[in-house]
Order: C-alpha cells, then sequence, then structure tokens
C-alpha cells in the first residue's frame, strides 16, 4: 500500500518543500560566495565589480545544484526550477540595487579603514 505524502494528502500540497529547499540553497550558495547585498552597498565604490563577480558566480552555481535537483527528482522538477529562479531574481536584484545604491552614495566604505585593534598602540 502506497504511503501519503508527508506534507499533505495531495502531490500539490507536497511541492512546497521541495520549492522551499530549491530557493534557500540558492540563498546560502551565493550568501558563500558573497559577503552581502549591505557589503555590496557600503563598498561598492571600491569592490563593486569584485562583489558583482561572486554573485555571478553564486548564481552559476545555484543554478548547476537546482538543474541537478529537478534532474534528480522530475516529479518535483517544476517547484525545484520556480523557487531557486524565484530566489535567484531577488538576490540578484538585491545585489544589483546594492551596488546602485553604493556607487551613488557619497558615505564612506569599510575597505581601507584602520579598526581599533589593528592601530599601532602608543607609548
Amino acid at each position: 500500500m502506497p504511503v501519503a505524502p508527508v506534507s499533505g494528502a495531495s502531490t500539490a500540497a507536497g511541492n512546497g518543500v521541495p520549492f522551499l529547499v530549491s530557493a534557500g540553497i540558492v540563498y546560502e550558495i551565493i550568501a558563500a560566495a558573497c559577503s552581502s547585498p549591505q557589503t555590496t552597498e557600503i563598498n561598492a565604490s571600491t569592490r563593486a565589480d569584485t562583489l558583482m563577480k561572486w554573485v555571478h558566480i553564486g548564481l552559476v552555481q545555484s543554478a548547476f545544484f537546482v538543474a541537478i535537483a529537478a534532474w534528480i527528482d522530475k516529479d518535483d522538477a517544476v517547484p525545484i526550477i520556480a523557487g531557486g529562479g524565484l530566489a535567484a531574481g531577488i538576490m540578484y536584484g538585491s545585489y544589483w540595487h546594492a551596488k546602485r545604491a553604493g556607487l551613488s552614495s557619497s558615505e564612506p566604505g569599510t575597505e581601507g579603514q584602520d579598526t581599533p585593534w589593528m592601530l599601532a598602540k602608543k607609548d
């Protein structure tokens, strides 16, 4: 006798978990490759190209994992791809906005600033 899906009585009810897992892996991979949209905004004036390079690398890595997950779990390919695609779009938009906001800001970034524990001690 077949076992009912854990997340509900219908297969449609079970699509939420693969969708969230796919979206989550995009966020996790980009977070592993980048610092944050906040860091991108703060340091855009000195590091925008490098920061966005890592966003692009994270998106390629994410697409690779989402594609493999969809290939392995063909029954849930649509929610896997939808979750990954939506998360990729949201995260790319966040970093794109952060880059534009940072480049248009006159506020200083954190790159190259001395921190108290790095300054030489006065005798």
